[in-house]
């Protein structure tokens, strides 16, 4: 055990922690309409409450219990074993499973900007709940847990690379969110502007800072491996947040606030995968490209596609985590056959474990509100509370 090492992921699952509460609830409850930016801030609560229990009973186990190919098994439920003098690597296991944990939480709440302003609660809830443990844990485990993708498995010893979630958070959760919005369907009125733009950039503040736990804390330990990593991260968000301005600008003649920062979340996303093994120079051209590759995503999504994404998760995160995964092998860091072999693998068992558990769960509650509750706002109708007193 190493008192460095534990130091800084202690520091850095705190700020996991963070990128979730309050900065995604912060970031996409002021994307949405005042009559719902509350059920989005309960969605966020109520998913980290719950899929941190669920970590705790099974998922951990699940992704990190053992070293079979396709999952951990069941030795590690409720951390049966651990306690506070057990170690991984060179931390205390139970800090190993805290900082994963925090990945966990925001993998799925990654996902409820598809289908905001629309989804039921219960729904919401039960759909994330089964999905973290038949979709995320899994995945995890065939990367990070010593499964097939890994390194000794179907690539041989190079393996598929994904530093900190290129494919296990931001393909699975873009991919899910894609599917769920086409399930659920579009919202009667899309031409709505978000009604708290300072929202979206104290959000999205939160989520940069955030994100140095989130890649620098991917390390495991307090290195330059995890200095790297957090420099990149932050060259590959200001790149992008400047591009993604820049491509507005000679698109629509201005640049807006929620469209820079909204640019900094791709750039996040797409180093992502690769902030352990790139430089920074590659981080400034990863972070340049992500800017107007996910810009043009959402365009396509939005008015080519006609898709009701509602706060364009696929087009940012899910478009952003695979541009990363695929540059991890296009600048030499890594087999480019295998980082799309894992991106198609992943993709595919993905979208067909979210469909199934979709509408496996649309049999026990609906997926939609009813028309009522969502012209009236999910706020009042689902949690009978105001964002804000329209009378005083």
């Amino acid at each position: 055990m190493n008192g460095a090492d534990t130091a800084w992921i202690l520091v850095a699952t705190a700020l996991v922690l963070m990128m979730t509460l309050p900065g995604l609830a912060l970031f996409y409850g002021g994307l949405v309409r005042s009559r719902n930016v509350l059920s989005v801030f309960m969605q966020c609560f109520a998913i980290a409450c719950l899929m941190s229990l669920l970590w705790l009973a099974f998922g951990y186990s699940i992704a990190f219990g053992g070293e079979g190919p396709l999952w951990g098994g069941l030795s590690r439920v409720f951390l049966q074993g651990v306690d506070a003098e057990t170690v991984k690597g060179t931390l205390p296991e139970v800090l190993f499973f805290a900082f994963q944990m925090t990945f966990a939480v925001i993998t799925p709440a990654l996902f409820l900007g598809a289908f905001a302003e629309r989804a039921s609660f219960g729904f919401v809830l039960l759909f994330s709940a089964l999905w973290m443990l038949a979709v995320y844990a899994p995945v995890t485990h065939w990367l990070w847990g010593g499964g097939f993708l890994a390194d000794g498995g179907i690539f041989g010893a190079v393996g598929a690379k994904d530093f900190a979630g290129g494919i296990v958070v931001h393909e699975t959760a873009g991919l899910a969110a894609l599917l769920l919005a086409i399930l659920i369907g579009p919202r009667k009125n899309r031409t709505t502007p978000p009604h708290s733009p300072g929202y979206v950039a104290i959000g999205a503040g939160l989520l940069w800072v955030g994100w140095f736990g989130f890649n620098g804390g991917s390390a495991l330990a307090a290195n330059g491996t995890a200095a790297m990593a957090i420099t990149v991260t932050h060259i590959s968000a200001a790149a992008a947040s400047l591009s993604w301005a820049l491509w507005e600008r000679i698109k629509f003649g201005r640049s807006s606030l929620v469209g820079i920062v909204t640019g900094t979340v791709a750039g996040l996303a797409s180093i992502t995968p690769a902030s352990g093994y790139v430089g920074p120079a590659a981080a400034l051209l990863i972070g340049g490209i992500a800017g107007i590759l996910c810009q043009e995503a959402v365009n396509l999504v939005r008015h080519r596609l006609n898709l009701d994404d509602t706060l364009d998760v696929f087009a940012v995160h899910g478009v952003g985590g695979i541009f990363g995964t695929l540059m991890i092998g296009v600048l030499g860091a890594g087999s480019f056959m295998a980082q799309a072999g894992a991106l198609v693998i992943v993709g595919v068992y993905t979208l067909a474990v979210t469909w199934v558990l979709a509408r496996l769960c649309a049999l026990i509650l609906p997926m939609r509100a009813d028309a009522e509750s969502e012209f009236n706002g999910l706020d009042l109708s689902a949690h009978g509370e105001r964002a804000y007193d329209m009378t005083s």
